[in-house]
Parts: C-alpha cells; structure tokens; sequence
C-alpha cells in the first residue's frame, strides 16, 4: 500500500491534512467520502510533497509494543495522558520514535485529542488511531488499550511464526541462484581459452556465460525498468485487482493468503468491537488494513450492505470471498450477541489452520526446490569437468 497526502474538511468545516495509506488516490478518496468528509485534495506522497523532502518510515512492531505496554502502565498508575506521554518522550532511546512523540505529546498539549494527535503522524497504523478514538468516546481508555496490545502481541508472534517458516527456502534459493550465476559468469568463460575441441554441454554453457558477461548489465536494466512499470501498474486499481486475483488463483499458496487475511481481518475487526466502536467504523478501519486488493473491495462493498441494514455474514456471504466456515461461525455470533468472541475464534482457527497449511507447504516446496537447484547446479558442474576428464583422457593435461 502506498501512502498519499489528503486534504480535508469535516462536518463542522475544521479542516484535516494528514498522510493515509492506501492502494490509490481513488481509494483514499472513496474512504473519506463515505466518512462525511468533503476531499480537496489526494496527492501521492514521495520523496517530495509539498516542496519538502519526506522519508517513510514505519516504527518497528516489537518497539511500538513496548510503548503501548509503558503507556499503559503509567496510565493504569493514574498519571495523565500528557504527563505519561512527556515521561515516555524523555525515555525513548529512539530518535525517530522520540520526535513523532513529541510532536504528539505538543498536539495534546495544544488542545487535540490524542486519537487526532497520532493520526496526523506517519508512523501508526489506522488500526491504533481508531482504537485510541474508540477509547476516547467510551471512556474506558485503560481497557481498550490493553484489548489492542493483546492484539498486538498475538499479530507479532504469529508473523514471527510465519517469517521463521519461509528463512530456510528464502535462504537456499539466494545462495544456489548466487553460486550459478557466479560459476556460469566467471567460471565457465575461462574454458574459451582452451585449445582443444569441448564437449556440447560445456559449449552451450560458455554461451550462456559469454552472453551474461555481455549483456548481463542491459538485462539488469531491462529487469529493473519492468519491475518499476510492474510496481506502477499495481499501484492502479485496474493492477491491483489483476495480480491480486493472480495470487488468490494460486494453488495452495492462493488459498493460504486468503485464510491470511480472513484471520488478520477477523482479529482486527474483534478488537475494534470489543473497545465499543460501532459496527460500520470498525468494518472501514479494518477493511482498509487489508492487502488483497479483492478482499479490501469484497468488504467494502459488504460494508455499504451492512449500511443499509443487512446482517454482516449475508453481507460477507454475497461477495463471496470469505471461506464458508468463517461465514458460519460470523453469524452465530452475530444472532448470539457474542460477535467479538467469535471474531476471535475465527482469527484464532485460521492462524492455525494457516501455520498447519504453510508447514505442509513448505515440506513439499523445500524438496522440489533442492531437485531443481541439483539439476542446474549438477548440470554446470558437469560442463566444467567433463573437458578436464576428457583432456586428461586425451593427455593433453600431464
């Protein structure tokens, strides 16, 4: 998701310029609009916006978990908000982190909300903003933050789980595809000094070396200039949809990302239900979290259902991009008045059922990996031996 720079006004015509994520200006736009904004402006945000040199950054996970959990704790102490935020400020060891707590801490200080004061930074998800906000119109600041650092904890260890599984096949591939490319780049070419007759195999292989050394640099551009007009093309709604259903369609792996955002969507919208946001907000918030392109516009449209008064599992169960079973257990909870608790029982059942699903992928990627790595490592090791073997049969090497 890419960020952009909106301007615009409420209600009551404050005026709100702030930077927000998402797939594109249109879908930043539509978001806002049906919040009951009046948009003046969506801009891409870059290395410059408004004639001022930007840099994205996102705060780490692990480090934006610590201060909740001391923000809490001071809170639950009975400091208030602006004594806990300047103890936290002068605390802070990061500098990125400590300058966007700052200006917070200033927004508070000037008379803006704490929910206003973090989203007009960066660095914080929309999910941590709206749940602020819920917390502020409850009143109940304490327990709705401690729903989001549970959130936030089960959300790290399970993309922790997640990374831990892909290291070893992400780590295979990089080394085998840097030893061919070296071998077949420097290696193979010093066979075209020989003065002999070569086998077939270790000609076609100095060809290949031959031809990378030459246009190896022109291939590289053109890989680069193609990835660019691919990233491009993604970041238009058209794209998005297009490889986002290209991914779903994929065996095995399609149907985990889908489970993936089921859970992710699940927990979000749990959390954000369970600190008193209403229904139709919650849908928005966690909607727009979401990566699939398919999936973020499925709810959207079953967010305008639920709008109009229909139940959410219908709503989800016309778009047809939920699992059955989550649909199910969404209504249960739904015409049992316990839609939270059964967010969290489907967040929880995917997680597993993704973690199960990923492991059986990856026993059967890993060995088709390593026969296909053998087959292009076994093939060039052989065009480098097979001249010294025959050479040597021929006595040309004494």
């Amino acid at each position: 998701m890419a960020e952009f720079l909106i301007k615009a006004a409420d209600e009551r015509g404050n005026l709100l310029q702030q930077i927000e994520r998402g797939y594109s200006e249109s879908d930043v736009r539509d978001r806002f609009v049906q919040q009951g904004f009046l948009v003046y402006s969506v801009k891409p945000r870059g290395l410059f916006t408004g004639g001022q040199l930007h840099f994205s950054r996102r705060i780490r996970p692990s480090q934006f978990l610590i201060f909740n959990q001391q923000f809490l704790t001071l809170i639950k102490a009975g400091l208030p908000i602006l004594s806990s935020l300047d103890l936290l400020v002068k605390r802070q060891k990061d500098v990125y982190l400590r300058s966007v707590l700052e200006n917070v801490r200033d927004r508070v200080k000037g008379g803006e909300s704490l929910s206003d004061a973090f989203a007009s930074q960066a660095a914080f998800p929309k999910l941590y903003t709206t749940t602020l906000m819920a917390g502020e119109k409850s009143g109940n600041m304490e327990e709705v933050l401690g729903r989001y650092i549970s959130f936030q904890r089960v959300a790290l260890s399970f993309r922790k789980k997640l990374a831990v599984s892909l290291v070893y096949p992400a780590l295979l591939v990089t080394v085998v595809v840097c030893m061919i490319i070296f071998l077949v780049t420097y290696v193979v070419p010093e066979f075209a000094n020989l003065d002999a007759k070569l086998p077939d195999i270790t000609l076609f292989m100095l060809a290949v070396g031959t031809h990378a050394q030459r246009y190896g640099p022109a291939a590289l551009a053109v890989v680069i200039v193609l990835a660019a007009a691919l990233w491009r093309w993604k970041s238009s709604d058209r794209g998005a949809q297009r490889i986002d259903s290209f991914l779903l369609r994929l065996p095995l792996l399609g149907d985990i990302r889908r489970k993936y955002q089921v859970a992710n969507f699940s927990r979000m919208l749990s959390t954000l239900l369970a600190g008193g946001l209403p229904l139709v907000p919650s849908l928005e918030t966690a909607g727009a979290s979401m990566t699939s392109r398919n999936i973020l516009n499925g709810i959207s449209e079953a967010t305008t259902r639920v709008r109009e008064g229909q139940p959410l599992a219908k709503s989800l169960e016309q778009q047809r991009i939920f699992p059955d079973l989550s649909v199910e257990m969404i209504e249960v909870g739904e015409s049992t008045g316990a839609l939270p608790a059964m967010l969290n029982s489907v967040a929880e059942f995917y997680e597993e059922d993704v973690q199960t699903a990923l492991g059986a992928a990856m026993a059967l990627i890993e060995p088709v990996i390593l026969i296909i790595m053998a087959v292009f490592v076994g093939g060039v090791l052989i065009s480098l031996y097979l001249p010294l073997f025959t050479l040597g049969s021929s006595g040309a090497i004494h």
